[in-house]
């Protein structure tokens, strides 16, 4: 067994198994800029494969699109192009001071922030890089869904997809651990062309809203919106006529927040 991130390592794979053709990720990042005003220039941090960038790209932003994974950014440079694509780590970027109108972290990326240190980095970075008034928009995991509830804990899940006659299966399982305030994830990917299984270690924040409100209001943001649903993720997802939700219960968060300070 070798060890590493089949996703992120082979790109066209990641979009076989989490397929967007509707673009809702970068729809709904669009419905929050219009909803609340923000200007044309977005950066989107944890970009991936590019699909959200060169989406927001073409509604006539000015996007720039960054990713630590330099397969990633390859793919998307090739894949979606338009957005200026650069490597930068989420927990501490630096860009021109006031470069842009909003900053946007889509599908739990936010979560890489691992400690508070972490955390305060990625804050301090987005209020150096906006313009007073402007937005940081995140969609993640809700640390609060896993306050008493089991179901994504108990059993490992089995899921998978084909592409190209290669059928690729996923075990997962996932463990909470609560002194580091991380979901663990340990996913076995297994193939059926002869190719030795590989594991995929990885892990996520566990960020609570109380928890974002803190933080988010000690680096100058308010909170505009905070809620689990609907979103790109939920059931059922998301339309364009759908308003922000007022609770904050399910597996997954949106948030919108203003720099005010």
């Amino acid at each position: 067994m070798t060890s590493g991130n089949l996703l992120t390592d082979n790109p066209v794979l990641y979009e076989a198994r989490f397929p967007d053709p509707d673009r809702l990720a970068g729809r709904w990042a669009e419905d929050c800029l219009r909803r609340y005003g923000s200007g044309p220039r977005v950066l989107d941090i944890g970009c991936g494969t590019g699909r959200d960038a060169a989406h927001l790209h073409g509604t006539g932003r000015t996007v720039v699109g960054a990713d630590l994974s330099e397969p990633m950014l390859a793919y998307a440079r090739t894949h979606h192009p338009g957005p200026e694509y650069v490597s930068a780590d989420l927990r501490a970027f630096a860009f021109p001071q006031r470069e842009f109108d909003a900053v946007v972290c889509l599908d739990s990326a936010l979560l890489y922030c691992h400690t508070n240190d972490d955390l305060d980095g990625f804050l301090t970075s987005c209020r150096r890089s906006l313009v007073p008034g402007g937005l940081l928009i995140a969609e993640l995991r809700n640390g609060a869904f896993f306050l008493g509830r089991t179901e994504l804990l108990d059993t490992p899940s089995v899921s998978g997809f084909t592409w190209h006659g290669t059928a690729y299966t996923a075990a997962t399982t996932l463990s909470v651990d609560r002194t580091a305030q991380l979901l663990r994830r340990i996913r076995v990917w297994t193939a059926d062309d002869g190719s030795p299984p590989v594991e995929q270690r990885s892990a996520w924040r566990l960020l609570f809203p109380q928890e974002l409100r803190y933080v988010l209001a000690a680096h100058g943001f308010e909170v505009i919106a905070l809620y689990d649903g609907p979103g790109p993720r939920t059931e059922p997802v998301w339309r364009e006529s759908d308003p922000p939700g007022e609770t904050a219960d399910g597996d997954r968060l949106h948030l919108i927040a203003r720099l005010t300070a």
